[in-house]
Protein backbone atom coordinates (compact mmCIF):
# COMPACT_ATOMS: atom_id res chain seq x y z
CA UNK A 1 0.00 0.00 0.00
CA UNK A 2 1.03 3.40 -0.93
CA UNK A 3 0.22 6.41 1.59
CA UNK A 4 0.24 10.24 1.07
CA UNK A 5 -0.21 13.29 3.48
CA UNK A 6 -3.21 15.43 1.89
CA UNK A 7 -5.42 18.35 2.43
CA UNK A 8 -9.25 18.51 1.43
CA UNK A 9 -11.28 21.05 1.99
CA UNK A 10 -9.52 22.29 4.85
CA UNK A 11 -8.82 18.92 6.58
CA UNK A 12 -4.99 17.23 6.73
CA UNK A 13 -5.06 13.47 6.79
CA UNK A 14 -3.37 10.27 5.48
CA UNK A 15 -4.64 8.50 2.01
CA UNK A 16 -3.91 5.07 0.35
CA UNK A 17 -3.17 5.41 -3.58
CA UNK A 18 -6.22 3.56 -4.82
CA UNK A 19 -5.32 4.47 -9.00
CA UNK A 20 -3.17 6.70 -10.55
CA UNK A 21 -6.21 9.19 -10.37
CA UNK A 22 -7.70 8.53 -6.91
CA UNK A 23 -6.93 7.92 -3.31
CA UNK A 24 -8.96 6.55 -0.41
CA UNK A 25 -8.71 8.58 3.21
CA UNK A 26 -7.36 6.40 6.00
CA UNK A 27 -8.49 8.61 9.13
CA UNK A 28 -12.61 8.42 8.94
CA UNK A 29 -12.64 11.60 11.76
CA UNK A 30 -12.32 13.89 8.61
CA UNK A 31 -15.81 12.51 7.73
CA UNK A 32 -14.54 10.90 4.15
CA UNK A 33 -15.06 7.91 3.20
CA UNK A 34 -15.62 7.17 -0.71
CA UNK A 35 -12.58 7.98 -2.86
CA UNK A 36 -11.44 11.67 -3.20
CA UNK A 37 -9.97 12.19 -6.57
CA UNK A 38 -6.39 13.79 -6.44
CA UNK A 39 -7.08 16.82 -8.38
CA UNK A 40 -8.97 17.65 -5.66
CA UNK A 41 -6.41 17.65 -3.27
CA UNK A 42 -3.12 19.64 -2.17
CA UNK A 43 -0.26 17.44 -1.33
CA UNK A 44 1.42 17.85 1.38
CA UNK A 45 5.07 16.88 3.64
CA UNK A 46 4.74 13.60 3.94
CA UNK A 47 5.80 13.46 7.52
CA UNK A 48 5.66 15.88 10.41
CA UNK A 49 8.26 13.44 12.91
CA UNK A 50 8.86 14.80 16.25
CA UNK A 51 12.56 14.02 15.49
CA UNK A 52 14.49 12.65 12.23
CA UNK A 53 17.41 10.15 13.57
CA UNK A 54 20.16 9.69 10.97
CA UNK A 55 22.49 6.68 10.47
CA UNK A 56 26.32 7.95 9.57
CA UNK A 57 28.83 5.30 7.57
CA UNK A 58 26.47 2.46 7.51
CA UNK A 59 27.40 1.00 4.31
CA UNK A 60 31.08 0.06 3.54
CA UNK A 61 32.19 1.65 0.40
CA UNK A 62 30.90 5.13 1.63
CA UNK A 63 33.10 5.10 4.68
CA UNK A 64 35.92 4.22 2.51
CA UNK A 65 35.12 6.85 -0.03
CA UNK A 66 35.47 9.33 3.14
CA UNK A 67 38.35 7.89 4.13
CA UNK A 68 36.92 6.43 7.57
CA UNK A 69 37.04 4.04 9.62
CA UNK A 70 33.96 1.17 9.32
CA UNK A 71 32.08 1.98 13.04
CA UNK A 72 31.40 -1.06 15.30
CA UNK A 73 28.26 0.51 16.31
CA UNK A 74 25.56 2.33 14.61
CA UNK A 75 26.95 6.12 14.25
CA UNK A 76 24.12 8.54 14.86
CA UNK A 77 23.25 12.10 14.68
CA UNK A 78 20.26 14.67 14.40
CA UNK A 79 18.48 16.82 11.47
CA UNK A 80 15.98 19.26 12.69
CA UNK A 81 11.83 18.39 11.70
CA UNK A 82 11.72 22.17 9.82
CA UNK A 83 14.19 20.45 7.41
CA UNK A 84 11.98 18.23 6.39
CA UNK A 85 10.28 19.39 2.56
CA UNK A 86 8.00 17.11 0.32
CA UNK A 87 8.49 15.91 -3.26
CA UNK A 88 8.78 18.89 -5.68
CA UNK A 89 10.13 21.29 -2.83
CA UNK A 90 13.23 23.03 -3.67
CA UNK A 91 16.70 21.87 -1.99
CA UNK A 92 17.90 25.76 -1.24
CA UNK A 93 21.80 25.73 -1.49
CA UNK A 94 23.13 28.09 1.31
CA UNK A 95 25.33 31.15 0.57
CA UNK A 96 27.59 29.96 3.63
CA UNK A 97 28.17 26.66 1.33
CA UNK A 98 30.46 26.29 -1.58
CA UNK A 99 29.58 22.25 -1.78
CA UNK A 100 26.54 20.41 -1.17
CA UNK A 101 25.73 16.96 -1.70
CA UNK A 102 22.85 14.32 -2.44
CA UNK A 103 22.97 11.57 -0.11
CA UNK A 104 20.39 8.94 -1.37
CA UNK A 105 18.92 7.04 1.61
CA UNK A 106 15.72 4.70 2.47
CA UNK A 107 13.58 6.27 5.12
CA UNK A 108 12.14 4.55 7.82
CA UNK A 109 8.59 6.27 9.03
CA UNK A 110 7.62 5.18 12.56
CA UNK A 111 3.86 3.87 13.04
CA UNK A 112 4.12 3.22 16.71
CA UNK A 113 5.86 4.08 19.86
CA UNK A 114 9.24 2.04 20.31
CA UNK A 115 11.21 2.12 23.38
CA UNK A 116 13.90 -0.82 24.19
CA UNK A 117 12.43 -3.03 21.60
CA UNK A 118 14.14 -6.08 20.31
CA UNK A 119 15.34 -6.50 16.39
CA UNK A 120 12.77 -9.27 15.84
CA UNK A 121 9.96 -6.89 16.92
CA UNK A 122 11.14 -3.88 15.06
CA UNK A 123 8.66 -4.62 12.19
CA UNK A 124 5.50 -4.15 13.82
CA UNK A 125 6.79 -0.69 14.80
CA UNK A 126 7.04 0.53 11.53
CA UNK A 127 4.57 2.12 9.48
CA UNK A 128 6.42 2.30 6.41
CA UNK A 129 9.64 3.19 4.04
CA UNK A 130 10.22 6.16 1.94
CA UNK A 131 12.91 7.86 -0.40
CA UNK A 132 14.91 10.31 1.38
CA UNK A 133 17.96 12.59 0.70
CA UNK A 134 20.12 13.25 3.21
CA UNK A 135 21.56 16.65 1.96
CA UNK A 136 24.96 17.57 3.14
CA UNK A 137 26.79 21.17 3.28
CA UNK A 138 30.00 18.98 3.07
CA UNK A 139 32.55 21.34 3.50
CA UNK A 140 31.08 23.20 6.65
CA UNK A 141 30.93 19.08 7.80
CA UNK A 142 34.58 18.89 7.56
CA UNK A 143 34.97 23.16 8.79
CA UNK A 144 32.87 21.91 11.93
CA UNK A 145 33.82 18.86 13.26
CA UNK A 146 30.89 17.63 13.97
CA UNK A 147 27.05 17.67 11.76
CA UNK A 148 24.83 19.38 12.90
CA UNK A 149 25.15 22.55 10.35
CA UNK A 150 26.31 21.13 7.87
CA UNK A 151 22.86 18.44 8.19
CA UNK A 152 20.46 20.69 9.60
CA UNK A 153 19.76 23.54 6.81
CA UNK A 154 15.85 24.16 6.16
CA UNK A 155 14.71 22.00 3.13
CA UNK A 156 17.94 19.65 3.82
CA UNK A 157 15.65 16.67 4.25
CA UNK A 158 13.64 15.82 1.12
CA UNK A 159 11.38 12.93 1.88
CA UNK A 160 8.48 10.99 -0.11
CA UNK A 161 6.64 11.24 -2.48
CA UNK A 162 4.76 8.36 -0.28
CA UNK A 163 5.08 5.83 2.31
CA UNK A 164 5.41 2.36 0.76
CA UNK A 165 4.26 -0.21 3.50
CA UNK A 166 5.46 -3.24 2.20
CA UNK A 167 8.61 -2.87 -0.15
CA UNK A 168 9.45 -6.75 0.16
CA UNK A 169 13.05 -7.82 1.24
CA UNK A 170 14.38 -4.72 3.03
CA UNK A 171 18.01 -6.48 1.99
CA UNK A 172 17.65 -6.21 -1.82
CA UNK A 173 16.61 -2.98 -2.61
CA UNK A 174 18.49 -0.54 -5.54
CA UNK A 175 19.34 2.70 -4.03
CA UNK A 176 20.36 5.60 -6.97
CA UNK A 177 20.17 9.10 -7.37
CA UNK A 178 19.64 10.35 -10.70
CA UNK A 179 21.13 14.40 -11.53
CA UNK A 180 19.47 16.18 -14.62
CA UNK A 181 18.89 12.52 -15.89
CA UNK A 182 22.64 11.27 -15.39
CA UNK A 183 22.81 8.44 -12.44
CA UNK A 184 25.36 9.27 -9.78
CA UNK A 185 25.28 7.07 -6.85
CA UNK A 186 23.97 3.95 -7.12
CA UNK A 187 24.11 0.81 -4.46
CA UNK A 188 21.73 -1.63 -2.58
CA UNK A 189 21.24 -2.14 0.57
CA UNK A 190 22.57 -5.69 0.70
CA UNK A 191 26.16 -3.31 1.47
CA UNK A 192 24.71 -1.94 4.55
CA UNK A 193 26.36 -2.41 7.99
CA UNK A 194 23.81 -2.42 10.45
CA UNK A 195 20.14 -3.61 8.53
CA UNK A 196 16.97 -1.71 9.09
CA UNK A 197 15.21 -3.07 12.03
CA UNK A 198 18.62 -3.97 13.93
CA UNK A 199 18.65 0.65 14.08
CA UNK A 200 15.38 0.38 14.96
CA UNK A 201 15.99 -1.67 17.93
CA UNK A 202 19.57 -0.03 18.96
CA UNK A 203 18.00 3.52 18.45
CA UNK A 204 15.24 2.92 20.61
CA UNK A 205 17.34 1.47 23.20
CA UNK A 206 18.81 5.11 23.27
CA UNK A 207 15.93 7.39 22.61
CA UNK A 208 12.11 6.55 22.29
CA UNK A 209 10.74 6.54 18.51
CA UNK A 210 7.23 8.35 18.65
CA UNK A 211 4.93 7.54 15.57
CA UNK A 212 5.86 9.64 12.84
CA UNK A 213 9.66 9.74 13.48
CA UNK A 214 11.64 9.21 10.50
CA UNK A 215 15.14 6.91 10.43
CA UNK A 216 17.44 7.55 7.81
CA UNK A 217 19.87 4.76 7.09
CA UNK A 218 22.11 5.40 5.89
CA UNK A 219 24.07 6.09 1.86
CA UNK A 220 25.86 4.45 -0.10
CA UNK A 221 29.12 5.64 -2.28
CA UNK A 222 29.23 7.90 -4.94
CA UNK A 223 27.86 11.26 -3.38
CA UNK A 224 28.53 14.19 -5.25
CA UNK A 225 27.32 18.12 -5.18
CA UNK A 226 24.41 19.41 -6.02
CA UNK A 227 24.26 23.37 -8.38
CA UNK A 228 21.46 25.52 -8.36
CA UNK A 229 19.45 24.44 -11.49
CA UNK A 230 19.81 20.95 -11.24
CA UNK A 231 17.06 18.78 -10.70
CA UNK A 232 17.88 15.71 -8.36
CA UNK A 233 16.40 12.46 -7.51
CA UNK A 234 16.06 9.83 -5.34
CA UNK A 235 14.80 6.32 -6.58
CA UNK A 236 14.64 2.84 -4.42
CA UNK A 237 13.55 0.03 -6.34
CA UNK A 238 9.92 -0.94 -5.24
CA UNK A 239 9.53 2.47 -2.61
CA UNK A 240 9.28 5.10 -4.45
CA UNK A 241 11.02 8.11 -7.05
CA UNK A 242 11.58 11.24 -4.88
CA UNK A 243 12.36 14.12 -7.37
CA UNK A 244 13.77 17.77 -6.55
CA UNK A 245 14.64 20.61 -7.72
CA UNK A 246 17.62 22.95 -6.71
CA UNK A 247 17.71 26.47 -6.15
CA UNK A 248 20.64 29.00 -4.47
CA UNK A 249 19.90 31.47 -1.67
CA UNK A 250 21.66 34.62 -1.15
CA UNK A 251 23.36 35.02 2.29
CA UNK A 252 21.13 37.02 4.98
CA UNK A 253 18.33 37.46 2.40
CA UNK A 254 16.29 34.59 3.28
CA UNK A 255 13.54 36.12 0.54
CA UNK A 256 15.98 36.03 -2.53
CA UNK A 257 16.56 32.76 -3.91
CA UNK A 258 17.42 32.14 -7.50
Amino acid sequence: MRIIRVRHKGQAFYASIVSPESVRPLNRDNGQSEEIPLAELELLSLVRPSKIVCVGLNYLDHARELGLAVPEEPVLFLKPPSAVIGAGDAIILPASSGQVDYEAELALVMGRTARFISEDDAARHIFGYTCANDVTARDLQKKDGQWTRAKGFDTFCPVGPWVETDPGDLGSLTLRTVVNGEVRQEGSTAEMIFPPHLLVSYISNIMTLLPGDVILTGTPAGIGPLAAGDEVSVEIDRVGFLLNPVISQALGDPTNVQ
